[in-house]
């Protein structure tokens, strides 16, 4: 899956401790709107960053539960278009992928052959169509305010025997920016995460809930359930997301306290210098089968 042009990936951002979503938000909680919304100029490059970090991933989870020609396929919150290009590949002119988001600017226009790409709000609307062998979803659950009842409905639209694959953050799991902090440089990003941690939670996300997915999937009646995590120890793109994040949401973190401009400053030309081992929030990927007639 390489990102085409200057936008893709999934719809969330594990990157910098939490995921970029159709989001949710809270004055204290979910009213105050998405943190890392898609229409925001640096969303572009986050999307292409979180798509060289993670789309690997994603495409062994994928192809683990066979994705094969004539599936019908539905990608939740994409985001981008690399995923749902993958799937369209996979499943060939004999299958569908439909490709939902509340944003659809960075799906390119039109969107990549063989997918659908659709507006939709997964927390209010109807499937779009289906049933479907595989629903895919990276980096949205966490953080709807209904994320239990929207897998339930995910689970709806499957055929008997269909897969979902849900890929989520967990950054209580793993909170640090450098996990290796070794001087100021890193002890200021770890405090610069920790506040854009403060900022995704005071809207609304869960920053544990990437090791709920399986007991989750489960209680909604799933089988064959196997998850794992994965997160870079350093790469170049978790520095491009790092700094994309930031500009995102320097307003935010100094208006409520975080950081002061002078430390975001610092910060952003430390990212220039190259000199820092970046990482992210592992991303817990879980896949769960519904039952079907053969299962008793």
């Amino acid at each position: 899956m390489t990102a085409p042009g200057p936008a893709a990936g999934g719809a969330p951002d594990p990157g910098t401790g939490g995921a970029p979503g159709p989001g949710t938000g809270g004055t204290t909680g979910p009213d105050r709107g998405y943190l890392l919304d898609n229409r925001q100029v640096e969303a572009g490059t986050r999307l292409a960053a979180i798509a060289e970090l993670f789309d690997p991933v994603t495409a062994r989870h994928l192809d683990g539960v066979g994705a094969a020609p004539g599936w019908h396929c539905w990608e939740v919150g994409a985001g981008g278009p690399t995923v749902s290009a993958w799937l369209a590949d996979r499943v060939g002119p004999a299958g569908s992928v439909v490709a939902t988001d509340l944003d659809l600017s960075w799906m390119g226009d039109p969107p990549p052959a063989g997918v659908t790409a659709l507006v939709h709000d997964v927390t209010t609307d109807p499937a779009p169509g289906g049933p479907f062998d595989l629903i895919h979803a990276r980096l949205v659950l966490v953080h709807l305010p209904r994320r239990v009842e929207v897998l339930a409905s995910l689970v709806g639209a499957l055929w008997p025997g269909g897969w979902l694959v849900l890929e989520d953050a967990d950054p209580a799991l793993q909170p640090l920016a450098c996990i290796d902090e070794r001087g100021p440089d890193e002890a200021l990003a770890n405090r610069i995460r920790a506040g854009f941690r403060s900022l995704l939670a005071d809207r609304g996300a869960d920053l544990a809930f990437g090791r709920t997915l399986p007991n989750l999937m489960r209680d909604a009646g799933l089988v064959d359930v196997a998850a794992d995590a994965y997160f870079p120890v350093t790469d170049p793109a978790s520095t491009v997301l790092e700094r994309a994040t930031v500009e995102q949401t320097r307003a935010s973190m100094i208006e409520a306290g975080l950081a002061t401009a002078e430390e975001i400053d610092r910060h952003l030309a430390n990212l220039e210098a190259g000199r820092m081992d970046l990482t992210t929030a592992p991303l817990v990927s879980v896949r769960g089968r519904r039952p079907d007639i053969a299962d008793g």
